[in-house]
């Protein structure tokens, strides 16, 4: 029997251990996916399988849309308040900003290869419009694309929710599955942008990544069925994860490197890179409460769960740091001492991160929340914080 209060579904839980750990792994599939990139495997079979753990983006997107989706979800089955906007956007600027903003500062003060870089490069980067402003995008700061990606989505979110609230519940899931698919179209849209940027990394494009998680936050709130049972079948959904990949490493997808593709491949890869972050999220978010996850959900993958994001901002750094240690130049090979070494190091600057400006910083929130609005519950005070995607 379902249960529309979401007892039954593991996802309805405040805090998921793990997608903390799913977390941790998406942050070193990016790291991979650049340390192969940095060590000349980009051709090949090798280099479209490695090349395509950019995937662990929409894993990232998709843990996103999750988290700070289900809590309108909630709300419009009456199963708990709406999430308060003031909240919701001071939670996402206190989990963004500090650290980025003390990576962007370090790295364009110390990098090489920030070389020098103008004041429109330090504005674009600063405020996280590297996407829109030509020739922004810098050494050691070239993935915070898909964090600028990841803010737009914050921003839009109080908006979708306010349009998805005026349909029937019902409606809901169709309603998003269906911007989703509208999104892979993105790549035929006429948009000339002129030289220095791409539309192709706006947030339009990437929206079906973000819906993967809000289709799992409303069935996470809906009575147990089809997709539950499905989630459930942990070989199944890491089948269709597997195909779904190769799928987007195959020349349907794109070609190899950064050569860009034609907009049908890239509708391949988005569409492929939905069902991936989707077969990764499911198990996690809508199986039975008593599941346990003992590799994902371990002390150990919390802990680099929680220092994901310090790992995302620092790892070309990191990379550019390794290097010079091994006595070695970029894409002359060694990727497996240049990985070893860059999560070594990343990790250790994230850990750093993390314990001196991110957890500072959230506390602080979390006590300024209380003092503002004492009455409240602690798990409300900051539901959804520790909800970013890099």
């Amino acid at each position: 029997m379902g249960m529309t209060d979401g007892r039954q579904v593991g996802g309805a839980r405040s805090f998921l251990p793990a997608v903390e750990g799913m977390r941790a792994c998406a942050a070193m599939g990016v790291v991979v996916t650049h340390v192969a990139f940095q060590t000349g495997h980009s051709s090949g079979v090798t280099g479209r399988l490695f090349g395509r753990f950019d995937l662990a983006v929409a894993v990232f997107f998709a843990l996103s849309g999750f988290l700070l989706w289900r809590g309108h979800a909630a709300a419009a089955r009456g199963l708990s308040a709406r999430p308060r906007t003031g909240h919701y956007l001071r939670s996402r600027v206190v989990r963004i900003m500090p650290a980025y903003v003390v990576a962007v500062v370090v790295i364009l003060t110390l990098l090489p290869d920030a070389d020098h870089a103008s004041p429109t490069v330090w504005l674009a980067n600063l405020t996280l419009t590297q996407i829109y402003v030509p020739l922004t995008l810098t050494g050691g700061l070239t993935q915070m694309w898909s964090l600028s990606v990841e803010v737009s989505f914050y921003l839009a979110l109080p908006i979708l929710a306010l349009l998805v609230r005026r349909l029937p519940v019902g409606a809901r899931v169709p309603a998003i599955a269906a911007l989703a698919a509208l999104s892979w179209a993105w790549g035929w849209a006429p948009i000339h942008s002129g030289s220095g940027t791409n539309p192709l990394n706006w947030p339009p494009a990437f929206f079906s990544w973000f819906a993967a998680g809000m289709l799992l936050a409303e069935w996470v709130h809906s009575p147990v069925g089809l997709p539950h049972r499905w989630a459930r079948r942990r070989v199944v959904m890491a089948a269709v994860a597997v195909l779904a990949y190769l799928l987007a490493a195959s020349p349907l997808a794109g070609p190899e490197g950064l050569i860009p593709g034609t907009a049908t491949q890239f509708a391949v890869k988005t569409a492929a890179g939905s069902v991936v972050a989707f077969a990764l999220v499911a198990p996690l978010v809508l199986d039975r409460v008593d599941t346990s996850h003992r590799l994902l959900g371990s002390t150990a993958m919390v802990t680099l769960g929680r220092w994901s994001y310090g790992l995302f901002v620092w790892h070309l750094a990191a990379l550019a740091m390794v290097f010079p240690v091994l006595g070695t130049f970029a894409f002359t090979g060694r990727m497996p001492a240049v990985l070893t070494l860059t999560l070594i190091f990343g990790w250790a600057i994230a850990a750093v991160s993390y314990g001196l400006v991110e957890s500072p910083c959230r506390e602080a929130l979390r006590r300024w929340e209380k003092r503002e609005r004492p009455a409240e519950a602690p798990d409300t005070v900051d539901a959804e914080a520790d909800a970013v995607a890099p």
